[in-house]
């Protein structure tokens, strides 16, 4: 899995944490429902743009245990341009699209990862997916790199570097092979659609059936009268490289970022317990960030 690696140097920390250190507890957050917010968000409209051309389709449903979402996957902004090399794929075609969660979701002490088929980590609201690890992957020595393949244990970044050309576009997002159009960071178009501005912004939910939001929070977690501000993760750059790392700028491979309990608002997992204007009694939330890790990486709920 490609955050076993990741997680090496930082699944201690992650198990030392409490979760009242993250802002709650299970106990305040076991089985928090989610009932009644984003319950029928629906879309259905065809995308004109030229690297589109197609009907973009989500309809997210709620019953009293599962929110399910139905959809195609199919963008509904503008994308591209995809800087790309090899052979990597950039036409969008439609998929089909069916995700379900919880609608109590169950806040846990660990983290899980996630990802890779049948293990989404979550869908935006418009139906297409997060899904911020690359199959990409470089040999010790760094001369044998693929972005499709296997080459060796040391995992390209789709942002955050320009070794490797990934192809994503303004929206974080690019194509995988099979067609399907996914985002490995802020889905920036999908939320200029929303017009909302800079406020706390619901965007989609993870697979545990927590919620995710964008870019902006509270100052104070638990205090919605609080400056909103632009969140910030708890992961850095490493300031020594692994051993028998390849020869590429830092920043290059998952392995080159580490977890620092406290360096910023966010757990392991890029979210926080806290007050959102969905739910202002506070529930467990992730954020999709400006910088590593981009997205969650893995979840805190029960799966």
């Amino acid at each position: 899995m490609i955050l076993n690696t990741l997680f090496q140097l930082t699944i201690a920390s992650a198990l030392a944490i409490t979760l009242g250190a993250c802002g709650g507890g299970s106990g305040t957050n076991a089985g928090t429902s989610t009932a009644d917010v984003a319950c029928d968000y629906k879309h259905n409209a065809f995308n004109n743009h030229s690297l589109v051309n197609l009907n973009s389709v989500a309809a997210w449903s709620c019953s009293s245990s599962t929110r399910t979402l139905t959809a195609n996957g199919v963008p509904d902004h503008d994308v591209g341009p995809f800087d790309i090399q090899d052979d990597l794929n950039v036409a969008i075609s439609a998929q089909s699209v069916r995700f379900s969660t919880s609608m109590a979701p169950v806040l846990t002490s660990s983290a899980k990862e996630l990802g890779g088929p049948g293990r989404d980590l979550g869908m935006i609201l418009n139906g297409v997916k997060i899904d911020p690890g690359t199959g990409g992957n470089c040999n010790d020595s760094g001369t044998n790199c693929t972005l499709l393949g296997q080459a060796g244990q040391w995992r390209m970044e789709a942002l955050g570097q320009s070794s490797f050309k990934f192809g994503a576009d303004g929206n974080n997002g690019h194509v995988q092979p099979g067609g399907a159009y996914h985002y490995h960071g802020i889905p920036e178009g999908f939320i200029q659609n929303l017009g909302k501005g800079q406020p706390m912004t619901l965007v989609g939910w993870a697979a545990d059936g927590f919620p995710i939001y964008a870019r902006y929070g509270y100052t104070q977690a638990a205090n919605a009268a609080s400056a909103i501000k632009v969140v910030q993760s708890s992961y850095r750059k490493k300031t020594v490289p692994d051993a028998n790392r390849p020869n590429y700028p830092m920043g290059t491979f998952l392995q080159d970022y580490e977890y620092v309990s406290g360096l910023g608002d966010l757990d392991e997992c890029n979210g926080r317990t806290g007050v959102t204007p969905e739910f202002p009694k506070g529930i467990y939330h992730y954020f999709a960030t400006e910088t590593f890790p981009y997205l969650p990486r893995c979840v805190k709920g029960s799966i």
